[in-house]
């Protein structure tokens, strides 16, 4: 039975490659059956040319993912940056196809088809797409500070008035390099924060020199440290080649486990320990001081919190969602994670801060959603 569950856990990647890559096919056909039907001034050549082009890049991201799993040179990482590149126009652009069809049919309904010709409704759209998709890389490069005022019950007396910075999400790999880590880094030391709380993703999963990804945070200067829990990135293989690279950086890892700061403790849950709710109920009963004692966890998702609120944690530190990083699919995180996909919400005598993280997955883009950096403020002390 054992032997027969592993098999069927190693099997799912596939699957889920394979029911990606059949998603893509259909979304590449759609657009190509859109282009030539509003564009039928195209010659035969070039519809052929286009054709070939599209198949190809249906294919690109699926099969650059695949090869930055098992390889890191610059071959590999142009391929993946097109890709990913890519596969945001993709979507604007199939959205554009889908407008293009819409107004069309509406303008037979209402007899006005003669109107407007095809390649204009296809040009405006299309158009839109495109200025969306350079919004949206620009967009996700312009990174936010945020500022948060937390409460927390029996803070202790050293820390009020302080600041911890929250990073997620960071993706550090093919599109996010050490450039990024190093632009983060100095801005984290401009903020001037006593704490940096690192809740996962920190790196993208493809292979890469880790230690030149991380190597800029042995720059830290928060005067307690630095302080990392693995997100699903850093779990899609044995992570221990990312914590070994996170800990040479001087960050400490926190592999559900527990620290205290003077008098603050401080609890990181690894991801796959969060995804069992009888685990993590386990972990957090024999790792929180009760709420007696002002506690930060560090979640990478903002999952199991009836869980973290009947340990007695005060404030859990989550990141995961991006907030969707790409409309519409900012509306289907929401659905999810409702109004914890982003920001500072109570749950019970619980606090959750989702961050939106730093950096992007798949896309280097956001359209809906912006990259940020937290600064929490711990305002004041209240006594029970």
């Amino acid at each position: 039975m054992i032997e027969r569950r592993r098999t069927a856990l190693k099997a799912w990647p596939f699957f889920g490659i394979f029911l990606i890559q059949i998603i893509l096919l259909l979304a590449h056909w759609f657009l190509f059956h859109t282009f030539i039907a509003f564009r039928p001034d195209l010659a035969v050549g070039a519809v052929s040319w286009l054709r070939v082009v599209v198949l190809t890049l249906a294919f690109s991201f699926a099969g650059s993912s695949l090869l930055s799993f098992r390889f890191s040179n610059f071959a590999v990482r142009l391929m993946y940056k097109i890709a990913s590149v890519w596969l945001g126009f993709l979507n604007y652009f199939f959205l554009a196809a889908c407008m293009c069809w819409l107004t069309w049919y509406a303008m037979l309904a209402f007899g006005a088809a003669g109107l407007t010709p095809r390649p204009m409704i296809a040009a405006v759209f299309f158009a839109l797409a495109v200025l969306t998709c350079v919004y949206g890389m620009l967009n996700a490069r312009w990174i936010r500070v945020r500022r948060i005022g937390v409460s927390l019950d029996n803070l202790p007396d050293a820390w009020r008035g302080r600041k911890a910075l929250l990073m997620s999400d960071l993706h550090l790999g093919n599109i996010n390099s050490a450039g990024f880590s190093r632009r983060l880094v100095a801005l984290a030391n401009r903020l001037r924060p006593d704490i940096v709380f690192l809740p996962g993703d920190l790196f993208d999963g493809t292979k890469a020199d880790l230690d030149c990804l991380v190597g800029p945070f042995k720059g830290l200067t928060a005067p307690f440290g630095s302080y990392f829990c693995t997100g699903n990135h850093e779990e899609f293989t044995d992570p221990a080649h990312y914590i070994e690279a996170v800990t040479r950086a001087g960050i400490r890892v926190l592999n559900s486990e527990r620290v205290t700061v003077e008098g603050l403790h401080i609890i990181g849950i690894r991801y796959g320990d969060s995804t069992y709710p009888i685990r993590t109920r386990a972990m957090l009963e024999a790792l929180s001081p009760g709420s007696a004692q002002a506690s930060i966890l560090l979640s990478h998702a903002p999952i199991r919190l009836p869980i973290a609120e009947q340990a007695g944690i005060s404030l859990q530190l989550s990141g995961h969602t991006h907030g969707g990083q790409l409309f519409p699919y900012t509306y289907f995180t929401r659905r999810i994670f409702g109004r914890f996909t982003h920001g500072l919400h109570n749950f019970g005598a619980l606090q959750v801060y989702t961050s939106t993280g730093a950096g992007t997955w798949g896309p280097p883009m956001r359209v809906g959603t912006q990259p940020e950096v937290v600064v929490l403020e711990f305002a004041r002390t209240v006594e029970n």
